[in-house]
């Protein structure tokens, strides 16, 4: 009965998605609507990157430090692994699980509410293919930014290991060798890659909970919580396959 569900789910979701990707009916709202959710989606949430990747690089370079602190390890291995962390996991796949609950959760309450109070059968009555001009921009969009947000939140987590050094915690010298020893430019092409499609994941997935809600306003927030729970899992599975094939 679960697999039945879950597979009629996914048949709903590939449905909407051929709707999705069609030709806009009209560009220039097309493109005004793809900019607004750039702004909204990937401007907006510049703040919450910067901040969260400060305190976790710092974070990071600080515990490495103290944990693996020993006369026969270089000195350079803590900043070695704080760059290796960022590149190949938290500047993609956790900042993209942290950007799901707040993108995803806008994305599904937005549309949710437009279906709850029909707004999206005033489309459909209107001609206008309602699944491409709701969700096709946030999708667009946010593809579009989540590569500067991964760069930002990498620039940003090298300035938190830095700040420690003011702590004493490490010498810059020191820091500086260790970002450099080593360094495969592969690993930043390869987190920006991930971060590509951990973005479509977040968009379509939770754009789908919003368009398919029946109900309230209950619903709406039932329909939120579910996006990003579901949202967040299909990013670690993801994570898992594209991990083994970018390596």
């Amino acid at each position: 009965m679960f697999l039945q569900q879950q597979l009629t789910t996914f048949g709903r979701y590939i449905e909407l998605m051929g709707k999705v990707f069609s030709r806009p009916e009209r560009l220039r709202m097309f493109w005004r609507q793809y900019v607004k959710d750039m702004q909204t989606l990937g401007v907006d949430s510049i703040g919450i990157v910067l901040l969260i990747s400060f305190f976790i690089g710092a974070v990071i370079c600080i515990q490495i430090k103290l944990n693996i602190q020993s006369p026969w390890m270089p000195t350079f291995t803590t900043g070695y692994t704080t760059r290796e962390i960022m590149l190949l996991e938290f500047s993609s796949s956790i900042m993209c699980l942290i950007l799901a609950g707040k993108v995803g959760s806008n994305i599904a309450s937005e549309i949710g509410t437009m279906r709850v109070t029909q707004q999206i059968d005033a489309l459909e009555i209107m001609g206008i293919n309602p699944a491409s001009f709701l969700i096709l921009p946030k999708v667009l969009g946010l593809m579009t930014m989540i590569p500067f947000l991964v760069i930002f939140s990498i620039g940003t987590g090298f300035i938190g290991a830095y700040a420690t050094s003011i702590m004493g915690v490490i010498t810059p010298d020191d820091l500086t060798v260790g970002l450099l020893h080593d360094f495969v430019p592969w690993y930043v092409w390869m987190s920006i890659i991930k971060s590509v499609f951990f973005a479509y994941i977040i968009a379509s997935v939770s754009a789908f909970y919003g368009y398919t809600v029946e109900g309230g306003s209950f619903d709406v927030g039932k329909a939120s919580t579910n996006a990003v729970v579901s949202s967040s899992m299909l990013i670690l599975f993801a994570d898992i396959f594209l991990t083994q094939i970018l390596s």
